[in-house]
């Protein structure tokens, strides 16, 4: 398959560019919900159960809050890191 004839990036319709950027970010944040679960349930859940005992549910709420937390402080050093190239 050639990719030769697909327009080029300033011909690609705006509201064709605005779709793909909503699917691309969606795609992204369904991902870190996936790694999120992956993450979370090898570090607290030793074996499946019914239901979450309440330690459980704890480590899951503590995982959760520091995988958040976490994400949002790399992103926003990211994000002074590109205004802090664009300013120069």
């Amino acid at each position: 398959m050639s990719f030769d004839s697909l327009p080029n990036k300033d011909e690609v319709d705006p509201e064709v560019a605005s779709f793909i950027q909503m699917e691309s970010q969606k795609a992204e944040l369904q991902a870190q919900v996936h790694k999120l679960a992956d993450v979370c349930w090898e570090q607290c859940v030793d074996r499946p159960r019914d239901k979450l005992d309440s330690r459980t549910e704890t480590c899951v709420s503590n995982c959760v809050e520091r995988f958040i937390d976490t994400s949002l402080t790399v992103a926003t050093r990211f994000q002074k890191l590109i205004q802090g190239a664009g300013n120069m």
